[in-house]
C-alpha cells in the first residue's frame, strides 16, 4: 500500500507517466544494457529487446501495479506478480540485480519527463518501484525455498537422451540428469529455461513448457523453430540452435521448473485452450490426467495452421481419449480434411456458442489474439474472469494491451 504522501501523488501523475512509460522502459533498457553488456548477452532475450516486445511488457506491468495502488489500495495484484516472480526465479534473478534495476529505471523518468518530476514526485515512483520490487522479491525467495535451493541456485546439468521431431517445425527432447538420477518433479503446466552458448559466446536463455507428465523419470520439452516470416524479424536464436545443434548425448544447463499456469487438484471441469506450440502445457496436464485415471470433465480446445504443424498431434488425441470425460475440438486453417478421426473444423477457432459446465476452469496458451478471443467468448457465456488462467511465451503483452 502506498504511503499517505505518495497516493495523492502518484494519482496526480499517473497518466503522464502512463502516457510515457514507453519511452521510460526504452531508455531505461538503453542504459541498463550500456552499464552492464553481460545483462543483454546472457540474461536478456536479444530478440525480444530487438523487437520492443520486452519493453512493452515492463510498460504494461509497471503500469497495471501503479494502476492497482491507486484505484484499488487495499489490494495486491498478485495474478501479475505471481507470474513475473516465477518467469523470475527460473531465470535465477536474485534481490541484488533489483536494486541494479531501479538506478537505470528510476533514473529514465525525470530524463524523458523533465521539470515535472519533482522531489516528490520521484520519491512517490520510487515508493511504486520498491512496493512492486519487494512484493516479487519476497515472491521469489518462497519460490527458491520450496525447490530447496539457495536464491537463484536453480541451473543443473541435463543430457538429451531422445530427440525427436513431433511436427514439421517442432522438435521434443527428453532431458535426463547427468548423475542419473530423478529429475525434480514439478506440477503439469511448469515450465524450465535452457540456456545455450551461441556462436558469438552469447549465453542466451528460453522457457520452454514441460510437454510430459511429472510422474516420468525424464523430463521433456517441445520445441518449436522460430522462422523469420518477413525477413525482417530474425530467427530464435536459441530455438534454431537446439534444431540445428542439437542431439542426444549432449548436454544442456536447465533450470528447475517454475510457472503458475497449474490447475487444481478438485474434481471440477477443466477446459484446455491452445493454439500452435501452445499445446505443450496442455500435454503435461492431459498426460498426468490419463495416468491418474482421472474422472474429471476435461474439454480440449485446440487450434494450428494445419494438421503437419500440429505438435505431437496423435498423441494430443490419444491423451483426450483415454480420459472418461475428456473432449476434443479442433480446428485447422488448411488440411482440416486430412485429419483422422475426431472430425477437425476448416479455419480458426470459434468458441461463440460454447457452452461450458458450471465451475469450469479454463487455461490458455497461445498466440495473444487467440487468447483473447477465447477468454472474450467464454467470459460472454456466463465462465467468470477469475476462473481463466493463460500463460504466455515470450514477454506478457496482455497487459499492455488492454
Amino acid at each position: 500500500m502506498l504511503s499517505t504522501q505518495a497516493l495523492p501523488v502518484v494519482r496526480a501523475t499517473a497518466p503522464v507517466v502512463g502516457a510515457n512509460i514507453s519511452a521510460i522502459s526504452e531508455l531505461f533498457y538503453q542504459r541498463l544494457f550500456e552499464a552492464h553488456p553481460e545483462l543483454l548477452r546472457d540474461l536478456f532475450n536479444r530478440g525480444n529487446q530487438a523487437n520492443g516486445s520486452q519493453r512493452d511488457a515492463l510498460a504494461g506491468a509497471v503500469a497495471a501495479f501503479a494502476s492497482v495502488l491507486v484505484e484499488r489500495p487495499d489490494e495486491r495484484p498478485d495474478a501479475i506478480l505471481g507470474r513475473i516472480a516465477n518467469k523470475h526465479a527460473s531465470l535465477g534473478i536474485t534481490s541484488d540485480q533489483y536494486t541494479i534495476v531501479a538506478r537505470h529505471l528510476l533514473g529514465a523518468i525525470p530524463d524523458v519527463l523533465g521539470e515535472a518530476v519533482t522531489p516528490e514526485v520521484a520519491a512517490a515512483w520510487d515508493e511504486v518501484y520498491w512496493l512492486m520490487a519487494n512484493a516479487l522479491i519476497a515472491m521469489e525467495a518462497r519460490l527458491y525455498a520450496q525447490a530447496s535451493v539457495a536464491d537463484g541456485d536453480v541451473w543443473r546439468r541435463m543430457e538429451i537422451v531422445e530427440r525427436e521431431e513431433v511436427s514439421e517445425d517442432a522438435a521434443s527432447f527428453v532431458l535426463r540428469r547427468t548423475d542419473d538420477t530423478p529429475a525434480p518433479s514439478f506440477r503439469p503446466g511448469q515450465y524450465v529455461s535452457v540456456q545455450v552458448e551461441l556462436p558469438d559466446g552469447a549465453r542466451q536463455i528460453r522457457q520452454y513448457s514441460l510437454s510430459a507428465a511429472p510422474s516420468r523419470k525424464d523430463w521433456r520439452i517441445t520445441v518449436k523453430r522460430e522462422r523469420s516470416l518477413d525477413g525482417v524479424r530474425p530467427e530464435g536464436e536459441v530455438s534454431t540452435w537446439l534444431h540445428t545443434h542439437a542431439r542426444a548425448g549432449d548436454v544442456l544447463d536447465v533450470s528447475l521448473p517454475f510457472g503458475d499456469l497449474i490447475f487444481p487438484d478438485a474434481d471440477t471441469p477443466l477446459l484446455l485452450a491452445s493454439a500452435g506450440i501452445g499445446v505443450t502445457p496442455m500435454l503435461s496436464m492431459l498426460d498426468h490426467l490419463a495416468n491418474t485415471g482421472s474422472q474429471r470433465r476435461v474439454i480440449v480446445v485446440h487450434a494450428d495452421r494445419s494438421p503437419a504443424t500440429h505438435a505431437h498431434r496423435y498423441e494430443h488425441v490419444d491423451l483426450v481419449n483415454r480420459l472418461a470425460g475428456g473432449s476434443m475440438h479442433l480446428w485447422y486453417e488448411s488440411g482440416a480434411d486430412a485429419h483422422p478421426a475426431p472430425q477437425a473444423a476448416h479455419g480458426r477457432a470459434d468458441l461463440s456458442d460454447f457452452v461450458v459446465p458450471e465451475g469450469t476452469t479454463a487455461y490458455l496458451c497461445g498466440p495473444l489474439p487467440f487468447m483473447q478471443s477465447v477468454r472474450g467468448h467464454l467470459i460472454d457465456n456466463g465462465l467468470p474472469a477469475a476462473s481463466v488462467h493463460y500463460e504466455v511465451f515470450g514477454p506478457d503483452l496482455w497487459l499492455s494491451r488492454q
